[in-house]
């Protein structure tokens, strides 16, 4: 039996509670954990399960996704046979099309008739996991199942295997049978379904809440060990940057500082992502700050999410919580006198 296997990543969903992370780029691209897009960890899932040939699915706000992805080089997907593929939603997409990610993998019909896989991997972009697909496989072929869900403590993840024909076939009859996606064949009593429970560190992002607590949780010891595996390593795109510079006034606790970094000021429990700036007598605790944001010299930061390019003034104060943390858009400039 061939046990190989396709990768299917849906890239089609926006949350509107993420909007103001979202302005600029898909769901899938949202940074994470210093130096990660949330599509990195099920992408690099796949590849250390052996998949070969990866397509992605988006519609909104893809160009990041783009940039990032690149060839597919960094995650071992540059290949003269299968490899990565990215589709795009259609320009135009017809009422008859409807919602559901069902008809956007249609107009990719061809990718799916010539593939060699007699397997399929489905997934959404936002789970943030380190998964052994070939696992999966062997259960849902040992179950003789027609579609295995794989689940944590009785919640679906949004993940499912199934035979390449069983969705070709779904994909074709979904005129008929009115399926628009996954979720709705799982309604349908005419499929065996399989359940595989999942027992690590799972982290579905659907809200800002959801993204700050991923984030801090990513710097408990226990969490980084269930995600960053030695055996099975969470790949991303490769960027060569100087090592941070820590000033002589510098503080740093339990924190996760990427490269690149300028650090005068005492950071306490937060993400750091690459190239930012924090200016002397400056405090951050508990706080994600994006890619070449820079804060200025005595601020005050707590329970902060600083998107991309964000500037942070002298001697602003912001203060949030775990359960409302503050938001600041990507390119904003915020000002002493816009303190709130």
């Amino acid at each position: 039996m061939n046990k190989a296997m396709l990768g299917v990543i849906d890239a089609t969903t926006f949350h509107d509670t993420l909007e103001d992370l979202l302005l600029h780029r898909s769901l899938a691209a949202v940074p994470l954990a210093g130096r990660y897009r949330l599509i990195d960890f099920v992408l690099s899932s796949m590849v250390n399960s052996g998949i070969e040939s990866v397509a992605i699915f988006p519609k909104y706000q893809y160009r990041s996704l783009m940039d990032h992805l690149g060839s597919g080089k960094n995650w071992d997907l540059d290949r003269k046979r299968d490899g990565l593929f990215f589709f795009p939603a259609p320009a135009l997409e017809t009422i008859e099309d409807g919602p559901g990610s069902f008809n956007h993998f249609a107009h990719h019909m061809d990718y799916f008739n010539r593939s060699h896989q007699d397997f399929v991997v489905i997934s959404n972009c936002y789970s943030i996991s380190n998964l052994d697909f070939k696992a999966i496989l062997d259960r849902h072929i040992a179950e003789e199942c027609d579609i295995t869900v794989v689940e944590q403590k009785g919640k679906s993840l949004e993940i499912f295997i199934l035979s390449t024909k069983l969705l070709i076939s779904l994909l074709e009859s979904r005129g008929h049978t009115g399926y628009t996606c996954m979720q709705d064949v799982l309604m349908d009593s005419e499929y065996s379904i399989n359940t595989y429970e999942s027992t690590g560190y799972v982290k579905k992002v659907k809200s800002i809440i959801d993204y700050y607590e991923a984030n801090m949780e990513i710097l408990q010891t226990s969490t980084w060990k269930e995600l960053f595996k030695t055996d099975n390593p969470i790949y991303t795109k490769v960027k060569d940057e100087p090592p941070t510079r820590y000033m002589k006034h510098s503080i740093v606790r339990n924190s996760m500082v990427a490269n690149g970094c300028l650090i005068d000021g005492t950071i306490d429990r937060s993400v750091i992502f690459r190239s930012v700036k924090i200016g002397r007598g400056s405090s951050l605790k508990n706080c994600i700050v994006m890619q070449k944001s820079q804060i200025g010299e005595n601020c005050v930061l707590e329970s902060v999410i600083l998107d991309k390019d964000v500037k942070i003034q002298d001697n602003v104060k912001l203060i949030g919580t775990p359960e409302e943390p503050i938001v600041i858009r990507k390119g904003i400039i915020q000002g002493e006198l816009m303190n709130s």
